[in-house]
């Protein structure tokens, strides 16, 4: 198998670790490989793959699109270093308002699996980060939408020591309960 799949604390959001093939040369990995991703729960058909570019400090998020034009993503960090999150904003789920953050750098290649159902953004930690990411859908502008980054109800522990940079839109989005109440 070329990837280690890992549950995390919330369903269905998944950590995957792809096998890294390395020498004095460099490195070999497959970063998606649709048999074992069907294999192991993410039967996700991706349609759209982004790539974004961040200096240090900045915050996006936190982004996800409503329904329906809702998008599953598969996030990779390529270069650089960064604080991943999902939350998940299925108002049915038990795990509603909750989150789960990971750490995905150019050193540990790891990926991480967000189903639909969930705002998804992160901050840099390094000088840059280049994020690459496979999404479900495409994109529907008038389906995009987004929480505020420092909603005190879902409390994410961005361990950070600065005040991040953002978007005007980032910085003026509403709280989970302005869009879910």
């Amino acid at each position: 198998m070329s990837f280690e799949f890992i549950k995390q604390d919330i369903e269905d959001v998944i950590l995957v670790k792809p096998k890294v093939y390395g020498d004095n040369r460099g490195f070999f990995m497959e970063s998606y490989k649709k048999s074992e991703f069907f294999e192991n729960g993410i039967k996700v058909e991706f349609n759209q793959d982004n790539h974004s570019k961040s200096t240090a400090r900045v915050l996006r998020g936190l982004h996800f699109q409503t329904t329906p034009y809702g998008q599953a993503k598969l996030v990779r960090c390529s270069k650089g270093r960064i604080y991943d999150v999902a939350v998940d904003i299925r108002p049915q789920s038990k795990t509603f308002g909750k989150y789960v953050k990971v750490e995905l750098s150019e050193e540990n290649k790891n990926m991480l699996f967000i189903p639909e159902g969930f705002a998804h953004g992160f901050v840099v930690l390094s000088d840059e980060a280049e994020l690459l990411y496979k999404a479900s859908g495409e994109y529907a502008s008038q389906a995009d939408c987004g929480i505020i980054w420092n909603d005190k109800d879902i409390n994410i522990d961005w361990e950070i020591d600065f005040e991040p940079i953002l978007s005007e839109k980032d910085a003026k989005q509403k709280t989970l309960k302005e869009l879910f109440n």
